[in-house]
C-alpha cells in the first residue's frame, strides 16, 4: 500500500506517459520518477532518516510532486504549509512540527525569513545515483496537514500511507479515473484535496494532470477549452467564481466528464447554473482527518462507513481515517467516540435509502426559539435570489429569540434588505428567515474557500 511504488511503477508501465501539464511544460512518468528519485538520494546525503518531516512552502509544482513521491519512497513525512498564512502561524506549526528541512519556493522566501527557520531553495537535484529504498509500512506517516483552525490552534492530522491507499481505491471504484483521463488540479496542495482528491489517483492510474500553480477562475475555464479536461474538483467558490466570469456562458465545457465539490454544500442554485451549461456537478464530503473522502452523492464510499449519533452528527469509520493528532494525544481522544468513531463535527440526517445529507456543521448551528436553525439551508435559499452572488449566515445572540440569523450577502445588482428577508420567508419557516441582512463587498474565506464564519460573528459582536 505504500505510495512510492504507485511511480515507480508507473515508470515502468508508462514512461513516455505525460504524468503532469504544467503551463504548457510536459513531464512524462519517467521523469517524474527520476526527479523523484534525485529528490530522495538528496534528502538521504542529507542524513533525514524514516519519520523525519520535510516542510515545504510552495505554489503546486512538478518540483513539489517530485518531493511528495520521494518522501513515500524513504519513509518521511512530507509537511506542506499553506502560503496563505502569515509569518506567526507558519511559525506555530513550524514549532509544532520540527521539521528536519524546510523546503521554499523563490515566491515565498519573504514569507518564511519572518519565521526564524532555516530554508532551503525547492530545486530540482540533479540526478545522481540511485537511493536505497527505505523499509516504508503501510502505517508509516506520509502526509501531516494542519487543519485550518477556525477555532483554537491548528492540530496536525497525521494520514499514513494505508490512509492515502485505502482513500483513493474507494474514490475510484465510486468515480473512476481513466487513463485517458485529462484532470485539472487547481486546489492548492498544502491541503489534504490537492494530494488525494484525483491527482494521486490520476498518477496511480496513469492519467494526465493538468497542474496549475494556483487557482484563476478566468484561466481555468479558458484551460478547460483549449486542454479538453475531462475531470476535474473544486469547492463551491471554485465554481462560484468560475460562473461569474463572462466567458463562462460562451467556454466550451464539453469535455467534462465529471466535476466534484467538496469542502461545504453547493447552493442548488449554483448546482442549475453548471447544469444549464451541460455539466452535472456531484456533491462530495470529507475531511482531513478521513484522508478526506467519506461521502459521494450522498453515499459513503466503499470501505468507509457512516452512522449518526444521538445528536445527529455524522460519526465515520473505516481504513482512511487518520490514526490521530501529531503529539496531541488529548485532541485525538476528542476526535473519536468510545467506540472508535472519528467524529466530523457535522449534523446530518440520513434517508430509508442510506443517502446522508449535511445540513451544516454542528458548531455552526444556532437555536433560535428553541428550534435548530442550519445556515447552509438559509445560504442556499439566498443563492437563489438573481440579485446574490455569494451570502453567509451567523447566528447571533438576542434577547427574545435566544439567538437569530444574521445574513451576509454580496450582489451585482440593485436589491434591497425587504426584499431579500421576503424572498426568505416564502421558502423557509419563520424561524429560520435571518433577522437582518448586511451587504458587503466580499464574504471572507480560509484558504480552502470555507467561509469564516468567526470573522463575521465577531463583527456582528463588535
Amino acid at each position: 500500500m505504500t505510495l512510492g511504488r504507485w511511480i515507480e511503477d508507473r515508470a515502468r508501465i508508462t514512461p513516455g506517459r505525460v504524468a503532469i501539464d504544467f503551463e504548457d511544460r510536459l513531464v512524462t512518468y519517467a521523469e517524474l520518477d527520476a526527479a523523484a528519485d534525485a529528490f530522495a538520494a538528496d534528502f538521504a546525503a542529507r542524513g533525514l532518516v524514516r519519520g523525519d518531516r520535510v516542510a515545504s512552502l510552495t505554489g503546486n509544482s512538478p518540483e513539489h510532486v517530485a518531493v511528495f513521491f520521494a518522501c513515500a519512497k524513504l519513509g518521511l513525512i512530507l509537511l506542506p504549509l499553506s502560503w496563505r498564512l502569515s509569518p506567526p502561524e507558519l511559525g506555530y506549526q513550524l514549532e509544532d512540527a520540527e521539521p528536519a528541512l524546510f523546503l521554499v519556493d523563490g515566491a515565498r522566501a519573504g514569507l518564511a525569513e519572518p519565521t526564524g527557520s532555516r530554508t532551503e531553495r525547492l530545486v530540482q537535484p540533479r540526478p545522481g545515483t540511485r537511493h536505497e529504498d527505505a523499509s516504508v509500512a503501510d502505517a508509516d506517516p506520509l502526509l501531516l496537514i494542519y487543519t485550518s483552525g477556525t477555532t483554537g490552534k491548528p492540530k496536525g492530522a497525521l494520514l499514513t500511507h494505508a490512509n492515502c491507499f485505502w482513500t483513493n481505491l474507494g474514490f475510484d471504484l465510486a468515480t473512476g479515473i481513466r487513463p485517458e483521463d485529462v484532470v485539472l488540479q487547481v486546489l492548492p496542495q498544502f491541503h489534504v484535496g490537492g494530494w488525494n482528491v484525483q491527482p494521486l489517483l490520476a498518477w496511480w492510474k496513469g492519467a494526465t494532470v493538468v497542474l496549475e500553480r494556483s487557482f484563476d477562475a478566468a484561466r481555468a475555464l479558458a484551460l478547460i477549452e483549449r486542454k479538453r479536461i475531462t475531470t476535474l474538483m473544486g469547492v463551491p467558490a471554485t465554481y462560484l467564481f468560475m460562473a461569474q466570469e463572462p466567458a463562462f456562458a460562451s467556454t466550451d465545457l464539453s469535455s467534462l466528464r465529471l466535476a466534484v465539490v467538496g469542502g461545504a454544500p453547493m447552493p442548488e442554485a449554483l448546482l442549475e447554473t453548471w447544469l444549464e451549461r451541460g455539466v452535472a456537478i456531484v456533491q462530495g464530503y470529507g475531511l482531513t482527518e478521513a484522508a478526506p473522502n467519506v461521502l459521494w452523492a450522498g453515499k459513503p464510499y466503499p470501505f468507509v462507513d457512516a452512522r449518526l449519533s444521538a445528536d445527529g452528527e455524522l460519526l465515520v469509520k473505516g481504513p482512511n481515517v487518520f490514526p490521530g493528532y501529531w503529539r496531541n494525544e488529548a485532541a485525538t481522544r476528542e476526535a473519536f467516540t468510545a467506540d472508535g468513531w472519528l467524529r466530523t463535527g457535522d449534523v446530518a440526517e440520513v434517508d430509508e435509502d442510506g443517502c446522508y445529507r449535511i445540513k451544516g456543521r454542528l458548531k455552526d448551528m444556532f437555536v433560535s426559539g428553541g428550534e435548530n436553525v442550519y445556515p447552509a439551508e438559509v445560504e442556499s435559499v439566498l443563492h437563489e435570489h438573481r440579485a446574490v452572488r455569494d451570502s453567509a449566515v451567523v447566528g447571533v445572540a438576542d434577547d427574545r429569540w435566544g439567538e437569530v440569523g444574521i445574513a451576509f450577502v454580496v450582489v451585482d445588482r440593485d436589491t434591497t434588505e425587504d426584499e431579500l428577508l421576503a424572498h426568505c420567508r416564502e421558502r423557509l419557516a419563520r424561524f429560520k428567515v435571518p433577522k437582518a441582512v448586511r451587504f458587503v463587498d466580499e464574504i471572507p474565506r480560509n484558504s480552502m474557500g470555507k467561509i469564516q464564519k468567526s470573522e463575521l460573528r465577531a463583527g456582528v459582536v463588535a
